[in-house]
């Protein structure tokens, strides 16, 4: 699938206003940023505008507010870290309104090259459900609008979608243009054998996922907690591992319609168990490995075990084209991690296009220090999963067609 959009390259924006929505949701820990990988996401669309003449207003939200504006979720830090990454000052327009006359003052005073950062969008209550007036007055300060936070597509809000109502000059930046190309690639034009590897904790979070990767892919791979819903759905006894039983005949139809398709549905073969989920998360556990029909009534699956880690690297060996969402166990635990490091290995080491699709795969690869060995890294999570859900994303379809 190409990418049929305007981009940032097709745009004139010399002593134009351009409103980019990025996504600046970063993590903070008493008012500091622990983790600022989306904001150097987002620095080649910024420099390209500053260095196209454009005069750059920069939007985002960040956090959930409940009832309109929280000290904690204001993008201050943002604009002090990116003052520092861009070499120069990022004027912060503070405004619980988001648009009110610190942001006008700013913009008015703007010369081409500059850079402004509005307020956390969601310090106002309709960015959500997307109403008026605050989509006309986002759109009001500009007249460029330039689509970059792919982790907020999939929601129409008015900071992603509503100002297109009002802008008509639009564009993706190259965040989201990456994006668009790894994952739509992967999905609509794969260069084959294509494996699909999905974990996490729960199916119903992946239903829509798992029947659109069987008609894509060659080998779908599935581990992690769902896991055991399949298993039980297999008459397997899965003692007191996670499973949701109102899904086992949806687990039933999936592995026919594998069969039907002739594609393969790997499970594992054998699971990491323990007397139960480790508390804290990351304390210390006994566990053992037993293969997948000999766990005890008692025990609880909480990670693959060595012969699935064996079985899913192999499967990875082949592949030209590997997508994965959703961890193989409680990574966060470290005797409980060995699963996801095994599956994240193997995808270091094969020559396929590597793509993880967001959320806490991303984080694992990252934390696990695999990151630099990725072909792409998803920086949205519930974006990343409704796109490979084959779904249509908001933010994306209100972007002008080339």
């Amino acid at each position: 699938m190409k990418l049929n959009k305007v981009t940032v390259d097709d745009l004139n924006v010399k002593g134009k206003k351009v409103l980019v929505r990025c996504d600046f949701n970063v993590p903070l820990k008493d008012g500091v940023i622990t983790n600022d990988n989306r904001i150097t996401a987002a620095l080649p669309t910024i420099k390209k505008l500053i260095d196209d003449g454009g005069k750059v207003i920069l939007c985002s939200h960040l956090g959930k507010p409940k009832n309109g504006p929280e000290d904690k979720f204001s993008l201050a830090p943002v604009a002090v870290r990116l003052s520092e990454l861009l070499g120069k000052e990022v004027v912060f327009a503070n405004d619980d309104e988001v648009v009110g006359e610190n942001a006008k003052k700013a913009v008015a005073q703007m010369n081409d090259g500059d850079v402004v950062l509005l307020q956390n969008t969601r310090f106002r209550k309709e960015e959500t459900k997307n109403l008026e007036p605050f989509s006309s007055e986002l759109a009001s300060l500009a007249e460029v609008f330039v689509m970059d936070a792919f982790g907020s597509a999939h929601r129409a809000h008015c900071s992603t979608a509503g100002v297109t109502d009002h802008i008509k000059e639009t564009a993706v930046g190259y965040l989201m243009q990456k994006e668009i190309n790894y994952l739509g690639n992967a999905v609509e034009t794969p260069v084959r054998p294509f494996v699909a590897i999905l974990g996490g904790a729960k199916v119903a979070d992946k239903l829509n996922v798992i029947s659109n990767l069987l008609e894509k892919c060659d080998t779908l791979i599935i581990g992690g907690g769902m896991a055991y819903t399949f298993l039980k759905a297999q008459g397997k006894e899965v003692g007191l591992s996670l499973v949701d039983d109102s899904k086992i005949d949806y687990c039933k139809e999936m592995m026919d319609k594998a069969e039907k398709l002739g594609k393969k549905l790997l499970l594992p073969v054998d699971t990491t168990i323990a007397a139960g989920f480790p508390d804290p998360i990351d304390a210390p556990i006994d566990v053992k490995v037993v293969d997948t029909d000999k766990i005890p009534a008692d025990m609880e699956g909480l990670d693959i075990g060595t012969k699935t880690q064996e079985l899913f690297a192999d499967a990875v060996k082949s592949a030209k084209t590997v997508v994965w969402n959703g961890p193989m166990g409680v990574f966060e635990n470290p005797t409980l991690a060995k699963g996801t490091i095994s599956v994240a290995q193997a995808l270091a080491e094969t020559d396929a296009t590597t793509i993880i699709g967001g959320g806490d795969s991303a984080a694992a690869v990252i934390q696990l220090g695999f990151a630099d060995k990725m072909s792409h890294i998803s920086t949205g999570g519930g974006a990343s999963l409704e796109y490979l859900e084959g779904k249509t994303l908001p933010g994306i379809a209100v972007i002008a067609d080339k």
